[in-house]
């Protein structure tokens, strides 16, 4: 009787194990794929249409296969190759990932995610058809049977896609994720599909596993690049010599994200931050012990300068990952004992649980070109913001664009002027004739601002920056009234869009 039970549970036991490998990988290639390509619309659309298309292909496959060679063998001998094709991505990752990188931006993200997932997709596809065909004894039962399989394959996949968001993936690590995959597809091989039956297939498929395994250990496939793998990004850092000083290198996926000199909390790379920072002490004059919030911790560059240079101000970070926080504290400097506050959530929700018209100071430094938080463009958001700001406080954010021939940037001052009645566009010098890819400030209160204001409160301290600019009233008019603006709302919010030719210029 047991034994009748076990058998009768064998098909489905299977099909959920198999569904939920497959969502499994599908889940973990877009950290696989990060630190190459990034994550951004363009990865998701390659990573779900290739995995969709080699199921749709293995389903077929797995049907013909199934009516000709219904035997117990040759299931064991698919879910073999696919523990054998699994374990393959991680060699193939580092052999694909090089050549590739001369290849336009979509065409390589197609071309990687085809070279590293398709194969595993297509034979854990083939699994259902064939376990339906075992199945089937009779067909007055064929409705119930492949009802009751499909249904648990559904299940399974999503067992793993929670599984793998929510634990696997920040607790073990993607390659050690790939590496479980593998070895629970073979030792279902092993216990459900007796492959020895067909000895010579099953030689030569363990023949292949035991070579890539043997690639994974040469190639050190299993380490990982990550200092810190998370829930949300690759975290790397590594280091550089830049105009004679060590700097350190925060990348959060395929993004340089901060420049960090760890023996001098007041060097800024970039020269958005050194904006940032001109403004910065502007609001310190007026208010030294003002009360500011970042929306994005990063490197914590611009905390650590604040906190170095105006000691009595309060300072508070809202940054959605932990792990980028520990990063920062265990090789970016931040200490352990800072004063900083940080909230480890998304800013889209903590903000509507801070003090309203707290705050002089707020710093969006979330808007890369890679991947935008678009939640955090929306007027819903700056209407939110405006409500945390005391009536001469002041938001701005780094946005990233083309001055004339993008979108983003227009659009963005276009839905902040529907919530504030001063909104500039500032940069570290006067070029307002390029369009070239550039990393702007846009700075929005409820008073007006002047260059003069900037230098004057500057003119004593670290952050003197007469190189601050903002964009004269008139060119202003003309460049805003020149070309396309969307108004950015919960509604409606085409960032991906807008920043689509901006991406692949740049990768």
């Amino acid at each position: 009787m047991l034994r009748e039970r076990m058998e009768a549970f064998r098909p489905y036991l299977i099909v959920f194990t198999a569904s939920a490998c497959i969502l499994i990988i599908e889940i973990v290639a877009g950290r696989i794929l990060a630190p190459t390509i990034g994550v951004s619309l363009y990865t998701w659309t390659s990573i779900i249409g290739i995995v969709l298309a080699g199921i749709s292909a293995g389903n077929y496959l797995g049907g013909v296969i199934a009516d000709r060679f219904p035997a117990r063998s040759v299931l064991g001998l698919i879910l073999l190759a696919s523990g054998v094709a699994s374990i393959a991505i991680l060699p193939l990752e580092q052999l694909v990932s090089g050549p590739v990188l001369k290849i336009d931006i979509i065409p390589r993200i197609v071309l990687l995610t085809v070279a590293l997932f398709l194969i595993p997709s297509v034979l854990l596809g083939m699994v259902t058809p064939v376990v339906i065909k075992q199945r089937l004894s009779n067909l007055a039962e064929t409705g119930s049977v492949v009802g009751r399989i499909y249904a648990v394959s559904t299940v399974g996949s999503i067992f793993g896609t929670f599984l793998t968001g929510f634990v696997l993936v920040q607790f073990l690590g993607t390659r050690l994720v790939i590496l479980i995959v593998a070895v629970v597809l073979i030792g279902m091989a092993a216990v459900f599909g007796s492959p020895w039956r067909m000895w010579k297939s099953a030689a030569v498929l363990g023949a292949a596993f035991l070579l890539v395994m043997s690639l994974v250990v040469v190639s050190g496939s299993l380490d990982s690049k990550c200092v810190e793998e998370s829930s949300y990004y690759c975290i790397r850092v590594s280091e550089e010599e830049r105009d004679g000083r060590i700097v350190r290198k925060l990348y959060l996926d395929a993004l340089l994200h901060s420049y960090v000199d760890t023996e001098d909390p007041l060097h800024l790379e970039y020269q958005y931050e050194r904006v940032f920072g001109s403004l910065a002490g502007m609001m310190a004059e007026r208010h030294p012990d003002m009360d500011a919030l970042f929306i994005g911790g990063g490197g914590y560059t611009m905390p650590k300068f604040m906190d170095t240079l105006f000691p009595d101000a309060s300072l508070e970070v809202v940054e959605i990952d932990p792990a980028v926080t520990e990063v920062a504290h265990g090789y970016l400097a931040l200490p352990r004992n800072t004063e900083i506050v940080t909230y480890w959530e998304d800013a889209r929700t903590k903000l509507q649980t801070l003090p309203q018209g707290k705050y002089e100071y707020i710093v969006g430094d979330a808007f890369d070109d890679v991947a935008v938080p678009y939640h955090l463009t929306t007027m819903e958001f700056n209407d939110m913001v405006r409500g945390l700001l005391a009536e001469d406080g002041m938001y701005v954010i780094n946005t990233v664009d083309k001055m004339h021939s993008g979108r983003f940037l227009r659009s963005v001052v276009h839905t902040l002027r529907q919530t504030f009645p001063f909104v500039y566009v500032l940069r570290n010098d006067s070029d307002w004739y390029s369009d070239t890819r550039y990393t702007f400030v846009v700075a929005a209160s409820m008073s007006e601002l002047t260059e003069q204001q900037i230098w004057d409160a500057n003119s004593n301290s670290i952050t003197s920056s007469h190189s601050t600019r903002i964009m004269p009233e008139d060119e202003f008019a003309k460049w805003y009234e020149g070309g396309r603006k969307t108004l950015l709302t919960d509604d409606f919010v085409p960032v991906d869009g807008m920043l689509s030719q901006l991406y692949i210029e740049s990768r």
